[in-house]
């Protein structure tokens, strides 16, 4: 059974001493990281998805993932290399400036696919769509609901698992139809929108620190 290193503890250590209230989802914080670790070590992606705020957050998760967060992540040598023996010139630039990146979807955007599929075939799967699209058995879906019973999100979840993908839910305190669904939901202890959201950035920017240590540390 995969565990977390020793090394990056201190991330969830360090959030819970910011935010003493998720102690009671450590355990769940934990299991979710280890799930999209193990889906990068075998070359797969993260989907995220969310509505309204929570589709912000999916943008604001794959921001971190995609670039540097906190760390400048350089290219590997051999990639520098490569770069310029394509080009010199344009090479040495790309080779200095690039950076590693972890890769990952927001399906929020991509307007001309979802307001066509929406128009075309039934909007509530739009996420659901990208996910049968996108999705491998390797990838992992971040499915994030303040309520856990957002009917566009449970679809694309279903999708997910169909496909073999681990379904990492990310929610508010009540028990729900996505944590009936997903492999694990970190359950944050608010039931109000506003103050679920305030809580789920502390933790994907956890994870986005965890990740960032873990491939670029």
């Amino acid at each position: 059974m995969r565990t977390l290193e020793k090394r990056l503890e201190k991330h969830v250590d360090f959030l819970i001493e910011r935010y003493p209230v998720l102690e009671v989802c450590r355990e769940d914080i934990i299991s979710s990281y280890l799930f999209m670790e193990e889906s990068y070590e075998n070359g797969g992606k993260l989907l995220v998805a969310g509505n309204g705020g929570s589709a912000s957050d999916s943008e604001h998760i794959v921001g971190e993932l995609m670039k540097g967060f906190k760390m400048s992540r350089p290219l590997p040598a051999d990639m520098c290399e490569k770069l310029k023996s394509v080009d010199s010139e344009m090479g040495e630039t790309l080779a200095v400036n690039l950076q590693g990146a972890l890769p990952a979807i927001a399906l929020d955007g991509h307007s001309s696919l979802t307001t066509a599929y929406m128009n075309d075939v039934e909007p509530l799967l739009c996420f659901a769509q990208q996910v049968n699209g996108f999705g491998n058995s390797c990838d992992v879906f971040l499915a994030i609901s303040t309520s856990g019973n957002s009917k566009n999100i449970l679809y694309a979840s279903t999708v997910a698992k169909a496909k073999g993908m681990k379904v990492i839910g990310l929610s508010g305190q009540k028990d729900s139809r996505l944590s009936e669904l997903a492999d694990v939901t970190v359950k944050v202890p608010q039931t109000e929108t506003y103050m679920i959201q305030e809580l789920h950035l502390p933790v994907y920017h956890c994870w986005c620190l965890m990740l960032e240590d873990k491939f670029f540390g």
